[in-house]
């Protein structure tokens, strides 16, 4: 019986989404965090009878044929790039990313990587890097005797050195975009690399056109809406109960069929 088949298909669509629901939940305070969405689409179909084709020689043209679907499958798991709110933090090389782009990232192996989280620090030599120790593109190194560090909406960072009275320009922080930001690659630890999906980065400085800006002493909060997500979870919730009763129905019916048979 098809039935089963089918809506084993609809309890396997609605464990992913439950799994994304889950993931966006368990990560609403993590910072620059872009909740996911399942995306499913419906399998091929059986023809049981032909549309569009003479059901008899020289008869009229059958208008709707009889196609029966054989289930859903999961198509894409669509990262949502809205952008969160702004929280303050006071922390001076705090840096939210307000509109389009991603600071970039060098890791050990020396390739590139890309994030919003601009919870952004010190190494033990001055560099700016991020929470995981990682070096912000292009290095910025701030000296032992700099006092306080600006950093302009424009990406410009300067701070005073020593005694002087004018702030010393520093470096400037740069941003990438993408073409397809929902191509990019999920590393974890708020890490993100390119891929074919995602195009060639195309980097430039924060309020430049089609770039972002920089808020200083801010960080951009996750995306994820708390009561969206639990509207989904029950939605998602009823809907495997759904299939799941699809299954008993289907399976007392062919438990009556078989009684008949013997």
């Amino acid at each position: 019986m098809r039935a089963l088949n089918i809506a084993a298909t609809g309890m396997n669509a609605q464990q992913t989404n439950l799994e994304v629901i889950a993931n966006n939940i368990a990560n609403i305070n993590t910072t620059a965090f872009k909740r996911g969405r399942a995306e499913f689409t419906d399998l091929l179909y059986q023809t049981e009878r032909a549309k569009g084709v003479a059901n008899r020689p020289n008869q009229a043209i059958v208008p709707e044929g009889a196609n029966i679907g054989l289930g859903v499958q999961t198509s894409a798991i669509r990262t949502m790039q809205m952008q969160g709110e702004l929280s303050q933090t006071e922390n001076s090389l705090d840096v939210a990313i307000v509109g389009r782009g991603w600071l970039q990232v060098t890791m050990p192996d020396g390739t590139t990587a890309y994030t919003r989280a601009g919870a952004l620090n010190k190494s033990e030599t001055g560099e700016i890097v991020t929470v995981d120790g990682y070096s912000v593109q292009p290095g910025i190194t701030i000296p032992s005797n700099a006092g306080e560090v600006t950093i302009s909406q424009s990406g410009e960072v300067s701070a005073i050195i020593g005694t002087a009275s004018t702030p010393t320009v520093l470096g400037q922080l740069q941003l990438a975009t993408f073409v397809n930001d929902a191509g990019l690659q999920p590393l974890g630890s708020n890490l993100f690399t390119q891929t074919p999906a995602s195009g060639e980065p195309v980097v430039g400085n924060p309020e430049d056109t089609s770039f972002g800006y920089l808020k200083q002493s801010y960080l951009e909060s996750s995306n994820v809406d708390p009561v969206k997500e639990i509207t989904e979870l029950i939605s998602a919730q009823r809907a495997y109960e759904m299939n799941s009763k699809v299954i008993t129905t289907a399976d007392e019916m062919a438990s009556v069929v078989s009684k008949n048979l013997k």
